[in-house]
């Protein structure tokens, strides 16, 4: 009892000669301490000391080591953090407050009218943004131009902008942002009222530009005797270039044709003929004076033919082909793609049961194209001839999603099981697919890791838990219910690197702030369901082709703090 005791003392001792030291360091009086407390969120507590009797004094207090904890070290913990815990954070003491608002890179704002007498202070505590989103309500009144264009002035170093439904900003306060902004590198905007003189402003101020976003662009009426946009001096530096839902998308010609190094063109539900467009890419690819440096091109509801389809087929370098609901688009442009683009990756067709694309055109990518990892089909009908020939000379086919295929049954699937030797996702949709064929895979694709099958009336439970008892390591997802309608919309998810991953749908909520409040608000989904399909790689939510494309998020939403 006794050596305890003297072991207890000795610790005691020992604390006391180090916050000694430690006070002596800092020279902190009793007074500046009580001061030190009031901003500092660590509480110090007392420890008892143990006297020979027994008895026990408190006669210490413990450092607080958090005080001494560097600025930028503190900033680092924020940095690991999600928004809400950061908010919480700024909220412990006035140190922590100032630290949290400065290491914001991240900031998501309700673009409501009412938002502009708060900038100043708002931007005095986040000093430090680089990445801005401002989103409105469609019902309420947006932010205008005088509140823009101060931000503008209180975010110099601005590098992305994301505008949702700001529809009070106009030409003139785009065109003073630019001018305030020339670093940006990002600009998406959504259904706002600005038109060309506004987009031609962005690209000849922000020489560095390389991502532009264009959706529901309003301020041009008439596309024909509109002003065109572009090229200007960010086109030397964009790389991704992409058009929604613009019923004036040929404005856009004079960026696409002069940004020699895009690398990235998606197209999604723009009226007009694109075929001309692509010619012109084409002409000028073949002259050195085009693009030849585009690897990824999305088509989706667009009016294109094989002459378009004839005309991407130059660009040599390309990857990445999405063919969405083009109907005009047959076995002959496809087939003009395989034989000049031999580093094709990734193709996805939904034919829209057009049966316009069919073994013919497949054939010809099996034949050309042997890099071929992921292949998407949906509304088209291949047979077993295709099927094979694609197995047996794309040896790095990886991914595979047959949806809605009349033609794809237990033949087809056995051809997959015996030749798709490094398959390792395979999602069958709407195909009268039985468990007969579950049993092939039973034996075959060794390498398989993911498999999902929807709406295959012909396979029954028993069969998707026959087939998870042979191939234990295999995750098997079995939906037979009637309960979605088969949407093949890829234009919110594209072609990812995680290609098919089979993902659920992650919920995006466009936090909002005001004043010093919180800057955004993360968004996740919880839940054992959830888990359990995350952890499965289950494929789930509206659209098929977007959420089997997504990114694994892991909750990833559109208010997130850097």
């Amino acid at each position: 009892m006794g050596n305890t005791a003297s072991t207890a003392a000795a610790a005691v001792a020992s604390r006391r000669e180090s916050a000694a030291v430690q006070g002596n360091r800092s020279g902190i009086s009793s007074k500046s301490r009580s001061v030190s407390s009031s901003v500092s969120p660590m509480i110090s507590s007392t420890v008892n000391s143990v006297d020979d009797d027994g008895g026990s004094r408190r006669d210490f207090v413990e450092p607080d080591y958090i005080s001494d904890l560097p600025d930028e070290c503190l900033a680092s913990v924020f940095q690991s953090l999600s928004s809400a815990d950061r908010n919480r954070c700024s909220l412990v003491c006035r140190r922590w407050l100032q630290i949290e608002g400065q290491s914001r890179h991240r900031v998501s704002l309700n673009a409501q009218s009412e938002l502009l007498p708060a900038i100043p202070s708002l931007f005095s505590r986040f000093d430090s943004v680089t990445k801005l989103a401002l989103k409105c309500d469609r019902r309420s009144a947006s932010i205008g131009d005088d509140a823009l264009v101060l931000i503008s002035r209180r975010c110099p170093n601005l590098t992305r902008l994301k505008l949702r439904a700001c529809r009070e900003l106009t030409d003139a306060g785009m065109e003073a942002f630019a001018k305030n902004c020339k670093g940006l590198k990002k600009l998406s905007c959504g259904s706002c009222m600005f038109g060309s003189r506004a987009m031609n402003a962005v690209l000849e101020n922000c020489g560095s530009l390389e991502e532009l976003s264009v959706k529901r662009l309003r301020g041009i009426t008439d596309a024909a005797a509109a002003e065109p946009i572009g090229p200007g001096t960010a086109a030397q530096s964009l790389r991704t270039i992409c058009l929604k839902e613009l019923y004036n998308g040929q404005c856009f010609s004079s960026l696409i044709l002069g940004a020699k190094n895009l690398r990235t063109l998606k197209l999604f539900r723009c009226s007009g003929d694109w075929d001309k467009l692509f010619q012109l890419i084409s002409e000028r690819s073949l002259g050195g004076s085009g693009a030849p440096s585009i690897v990824e091109i999305h088509l989706e509801r667009l009016q294109i033919s094989d002459v378009g389809l004839q005309a991407i087929s130059n660009c040599s370098n390309l990857e990445i082909l999405h063919l969405v609901k083009t109907p005009e688009c047959t076995d002959v442009g496809l087939i003009a793609i395989s034989e000049r683009c031999k580093l094709l990756r990734k193709l996805h067709i939904d034919g829209w049961k057009a049966n316009r694309i069919g073994d013919e055109g497949l054939i010809g990518v099996a034949k050309g194209c042997p890099n071929l990892q992921e292949l998407v089909l949906i509304g088209v009908n291949p047979t077993k001839l295709s099927l094979e020939m694609l197995a047996s000379n794309c040896l790095n086919l990886e991914r595979l999603a047959l949806c809605g295929s009349d033609t794809v049954g237990d033949p087809e699937i056995s051809c997959i099981a015996a030749k798709c030797v490094a398959l390792k996702k395979l999602c069958i949709k709407g195909c009268p697919v039985s468990d007969h064929g579950m049993e092939a895979l039973a034996s075959g694709c060794p390498n398989l890791v993911k498999v999902k099958v929807k709406k295959c009336k012909g396979v029954t439970s028993e069969g998707g838990d026959w087939l998870r008892q042979i191939r234990v390591s295999l995750a098997v997802n079995l939906d037979t219910g009637d309960t979605d309608h088969q949407d093949a919309s890829a234009s919110d998810g594209g072609a990812q690197d995680n290609g098919l991953e089979f993902p659920p749908m992650a919920a995006h909520n466009a936090g909002g702030a005001g004043g010093g409040a919180s800057a955004g608000v993360a968004s996740s989904s919880t839940g054992r369901s959830t888990s359990f399909k995350s952890r499965l790689g289950l494929l789930s939510g509206r659209s098929l082709v977007a959420c089997t494309l997504r990114k694994w998020t892991g909750g990833n939403t559109s208010a997130r703090h850097g």
